[in-house]
């Protein structure tokens, strides 16, 4: 990390004019000892550009927000670790509604690989993930939700899991295994639900398969958020899904028909219907430049960047596996060995800022609302996540004026 951050004693935050912000965000936890003020920096925020900003993060939370010199007001005791962010860009944390794995490790795999694989992505500005799992048995999916409600409890990174599939369409499986495709049945639904114990927090579904819309509104009133992808489906099947509750779109144009002049499809679909966030893999590999603005354009406002990452995202080239499929990553691509097919990324949500704004020509403000804002909205969290509000969860990012990372806060607390 660069030394670009001067950090020292100051006063910290009045905790009492936030009590009953603390209170309705209960569930964000933070382990820092003091609270962390960071001043002077360029805030890029819910589409806004604020010069000379700051804020105040204590106990999990935003305290104190504002510009200029009145951090220095804050109260006398306990200290506070002070961050003289001059010359650098301060954006909410990341959230990244959709990825696998990185770090050389799947989120597939257990406690330990989940851990290891959110290393590189904290490193790189995700602040909040939600944890895909590629198509599996409904017994191994069961388990391995109940892993993640069981870790999405104490560690306040995670949000939750993410099942892309197995209720997928086999002519757009991608890099997901065709033998253990299925249609949604209501037995399956249940033991899912039951066994992520509230955390689930997005199903890939194909809405044109057998069972599919009444799946659709299964896992919609358990809470969960549904997506239409991996699917054969017209424009009108997307549209009557949109209708039946589900409200995203798996890595729009991929694994699914793309726009045609007389069949415009589900993306088309997605950009008619404000109620529809759209996911977007912003790599320069899995979509081109010219089609990530295009979402932008048709869509403002209702774009969430994932990653889509697999283990390889922030580990070298080589022979990876995916969901039991094996892969090849050459040149940071990630192929399946059999076919090659595109399988997943190695992408991470800071690259996808640059690729949006240098490759894309995307303003940064709006990039950024793609990164946090968007995605929170896309969850329902849009009251305590991607924003640096008073009352919000202290997740924040410093980039230098390159885009790099120089800093990543999650709940409050440096990584």
């Amino acid at each position: 990390m660069r030394q670009l951050l001067t950090i020292r004693h100051y006063a910290s935050c009045d905790r009492s004019s936030i009590a009953a912000a603390a209170r309705s965000n209960a569930s964000v936890a933070s382990v820092n000892a003091l609270p962390t003020i960071i001043h002077s920096a360029t805030l890029i925020d819910h589409s806004r550009r604020v010069t000379d900003a700051w804020v105040c993060l204590d106990g999990g939370l935003v305290t104190h927000a504002g510009r200029g010199d009145g951090w220095h007001e804050l109260s006398a005791a306990p200290t506070a670790d002070v961050v003289d962010a001059s010359r650098l860009v301060l954006t909410p944390g990341f959230i990244d509604l959709h990825g696998h794995g990185g770090n050389g490790a799947a989120f597939d795999d257990g406690a330990d690989a989940i851990s290891r694989a959110l290393l590189v992505h904290r490193r790189s500005g995700t602040t909040r993930s939600v944890l895909s799992l590629v198509t599996a048995s409904i017994e191994d999916l069961a388990a391995r939700v109940a892993e993640i409600a069981r870790l999405t409890a104490s560690d306040p990174s995670i949000l939750g899991s993410h099942l892309e599939g197995p209720f997928l369409d086999p002519g757009h499986k991608g890099a997901h295994t065709e033998s253990l495709l299925r249609p949604a049945d209501a037995s399956s639904i249940e033991h899912l639900i039951e066994a992520a114990a509230g955390t689930l927090r997005q199903v890939t579904i194909a809405p044109e398969r057998p069972g599919a819309h009444d799946a659709i509104a299964r896992f919609t009133e358990s809470g969960a958020r549904v997506a239409v992808g991996h699917t054969d489906a017209d424009y009108d099947q997307t549209r009557a899904a949109f209708d039946a509750g589900a409200s995203i779109l798996t890595h729009t144009f991929n694994a699914m028909h793309g726009l045609q002049h007389r069949s415009p499809g589900p993306v088309a679909a997605a950009f008619d219907d404000e109620r529809v966030t759209l996911e977007l893999i912003a790599d320069g590999v899995h979509v081109h430049p010219r089609m990530l603005r295009l979402a932008f354009a048709e869509a403002p406002g209702r774009v969430a960047l994932v990653t889509d990452a697999m283990a390889a995202a922030g580990a070298a080239d080589g022979r990876y596996s995916l969901g039991g499929l094996a892969v090849d990553v050459r040149e940071g691509i990630a192929r399946l060995a059999d076919g090659g097919s595109i399988a997943g990324s190695t992408l991470t949500q800071d690259e996808a800022l640059r690729v949006m704004t240098r490759d894309a020509g995307v303003p940064l403000e709006v990039a950024v609302e793609a990164l946090t804002a968007t995605p929170a909205r896309a969850l329902g969290r849009e009251n305590d996540l991607g924003h640096l509000g008073v009352g919000f969860a202290a997740d924040a990012v410093l980039l230098d004026e390159s885009l790099q990372v120089a800093a990543v806060w999650v709940a409050g607390t440096r990584v």
